[in-house]
């Protein structure tokens, strides 16, 4: 098929196709060769535009650029004309006069990257808009559970932990409610949104339900930076109740693996033994996301189809 999108916004605006062409694409990726990959991207420029402190996704955003042969811009708010008061579409203007064919757009405000995308010719990627979704994170999980099980229709996952204010959340139920997954939620009640079950989410207060059975747990940290008030007694007591230990990880199903968008909070959500453990694809991760951003700037970018 012919991938027709100019932005890549949020997962919820893909259909089950698109979505398994972009994982066919960086599937594609990984089994080439470096130099089979010739220069695709040559003659495009690539302008990571962060707003936000990153380090998996802007590097991988980067050499993903590289790998494809694009020229690459990392832009930083703290030493631009942002901090003079400039507007992220004045920025954003002003590159795309210099060449920027395409946006990597980290910002903390939701709907940064659609409001690019109505004021620019480039094509525009989120790369995580405030608490709203962060696409390319929820399309590299997918990449590797499927990479793992071999399908995405009828696993069971738990997502643990701060729900309210991740982004990754929302893409992931997006994401795999679209490929046929069953998606369960747990943390604590004041870090459940109100009618998240209305996005295709089981929602449960006892990590314990939650993860009965399930064939892969995601946990996400605590997002101090997000919070405006009091969501927790302490981090400690949420560790208690809801981190991922290996008496709790027995209750799913035999063959689980463990998930976590990083960074980690090594003792809070997750101990440092499963972290690290055999059951952990924390580092496939990693290594899937330059595939999967790689294949998301190519299609993007008009050169594969």
């Amino acid at each position: 098929m012919t991938f027709a999108r100019k932005h890549l916004l949020e997962l919820e605006d893909l259909t089950s196709a698109e979505i398994t062409h972009i994982l066919d694409t960086a599937a594609r990726y990984k089994q080439s060769a470096p130099a089979r990959l010739e220069a695709p991207l040559r003659g495009h420029t690539v302008v990571n535009l962060f707003y936000e402190p990153s380090t998996r996704t802007r590097m991988s955003f980067e050499l993903a650029a590289k790998k494809l042969s694009a020229d690459v811009l990392n832009f930083s708010s703290a030493a631009s004309s942002a901090s003079k008061g400039e507007t992220l579409v004045d920025t954003a203007r002003n590159l795309e006069s210099m060449g920027a064919r395409v946006f990597v757009v980290r910002h903390p405000a939701a709907g940064a990257a659609r409001l690019l995308s109505r004021s620019v010719q480039a094509s525009i990627v989120n790369a995580g808009d405030g608490a709203h979704e962060h696409p390319t994170q929820g399309l590299l999980d997918l990449f590797t559970l499927r990479e793992r099980f071999g399908h995405l229709e009828g696993l069971k996952v738990a997502i643990v932990g701060d729900i309210t204010h991740s982004r990754v959340a929302r893409s992931n139920i997006a994401g795999l409610t679209r490929m046929g997954a069953e998606v369960r939620l747990a943390g604590p009640p004041t870090l459940l949104p109100t009618g998240i079950e209305m996005l295709g989410a089981r929602a449960f207060d006892r990590v314990e339900e939650a993860i009965q059975g399930v064939h892969a747990i995601m946990m996400l940290r605590i997002q101090l930076e997000r919070q405006k008030g009091s969501f927790l007694p302490s981090l400690q007591e949420y560790s208690a109740l809801y981190g991922l230990t290996p008496e709790r990880l027995c209750l799913a199903h035999p063959d689980v693996v463990i998930l976590h968008p990083g960074p980690l909070n090594r003792g809070v959500e997750i101990s440092s033994e499963l972290a690290d453990g055999p059951r952990s694809l924390i580092l496939d991760q990693v290594a899937n996301g330059v595939l999967v951003r790689m294949a998301v700037l190519a299609l993007l970018g008009g050169v594969t189809s």
